[in-house]
């Protein structure tokens, strides 16, 4: 039996931050939040909820595994009976990890759209090697479109990578059920794909109406949810981008790594990799190592790799050789 996950009320628009406290009430949420941001997106939209709902901030800079546990504490100490996440990826991912484990609701209020996290089921945890956990998708997701246009351009244009990268998790999926037998659920794979399709078409003018790419991350979200697994979303360009986590000391952003992975995964699958690369060049998202700033070698090194970083039936299947992830990583204009 398969457990489908969705939020409850999404709100996309300007000054959306404003309408918190008609969320709230929406949803029926009673008592003290916990409002967890840091110091910047604090001052971006967080202070700004704490007004609407009448609690306070909560500020969380450096996101680990002791911070957790504090946080944790707090919600008991202050009986904090929902969660509301202001920012970015790692405050998003805490407040999911929190909430979760303090079987409390959860809204999520980004301040950028630089990955899919922003409604998804699931959170990242940065330790010796990158951990994706699942957790409940949050119960409302409230975007204010204006917060976040003024967010760094390369965060979005992370975003839109990460939104084109579904194009090669869902060809990746469909291989695992065709080679492995494994479950493909037709309604999220299309889902995903059209998150996709949508931002590379629109790619040229994508930041002239940011909410296109915000409801297209939103989808990638409610697809994990509908699929019960990060499959849609989440195949061989991931798992690159996970291995540059691990190989690189200044790895680039989630979604850039993950755009540049679709080319060459793309490329493997005998697919549309040059469509990939030219819908990426339009958004102003990397497209090669150089872009990324990691070296050719580390690029190489990740491709090798890659499959060993979980167990998902990829393109990749046991592994690549060196001479193949070369080849691929060159023809393709990665490397």
């Amino acid at each position: 039996m398969k457990n489908i996950e969705l939020p409850r009320k999404v709100l996309v628009g300007e000054d959306a931050v404003y309408e918190v406290d008609e969320v709230v009430a929406e949803l029926d949420l009673q008592g003290k939040p916990l409002i967890l941001c840091d110091e910047k997106t604090g001052e971006i939209a967080g202070e700004t909820v704490a007004v609407e709902v009448n609690g306070e901030v909560t500020i969380a800079e450096d996101v680990t595994d002791k911070t957790l546990d504090e946080l944790k504490e707090k919600v008991k100490r202050d009986n904090a009976q929902y969660v509301v996440g202001v920012g970015g990826g790692k405050i998003l991912d805490a407040s999911k990890i929190i909430s979760f484990e303090s079987k409390l609701p959860l809204i999520s209020v980004p301040t950028s759209a630089s990955h899919d996290g922003i409604a998804s089921p699931q959170a990242s945890l940065k330790r010796d090697r990158p951990l994706s956990v699942g957790v409940h998708c949050p119960l409302g997701v409230i975007c204010d479109t204006k917060i976040i246009a003024k967010a760094p351009r390369r965060l979005l244009a992370s975003g839109c990578a990460d939104a084109i990268s579904n194009y090669t998790a869902v060809l990746d999926w469909k291989l695992a059920h065709d080679e492995k037998g494994e479950y493909y659920g037709d309604y999220a794979a299309a889902l995903s794909s059209m998150s996709a399709e949508i931002v590379m078409n629109k790619a040229q003018d994508i930041y002239d109406d940011i909410s296109v790419l915000v409801e297209a991350l939103i989808s990638s979200g409610v697809a994990i949810g509908i699929a019960g697994s990060s499959r849609p979303c989440s195949g061989s360009e991931h798992m690159f981008s996970h291995t540059l986590d691990i190989i690189c000391e200044e790895p680039a952003l989630h979604g850039e790594q993950c755009g540049v992975g679709a080319i060459v995964m793309a490329y493997l699958h005998d697919a549309e990799w040059r469509r990939i690369r030219n819908a990426l060049k339009k958004c102003k998202a990397p497209t090669n190592a150089k872009d990324l700033r990691i070296g050719e070698d580390l690029i190489v090194e990740a491709l090798v790799k890659a499959h060993e970083v979980r167990e998902r039936h990829t393109i990749l299947r046991a592994g690549i050789t060196e001479g193949k992830a070369r080849q691929a990583a060159e023809e393709s204009g990665v490397i």
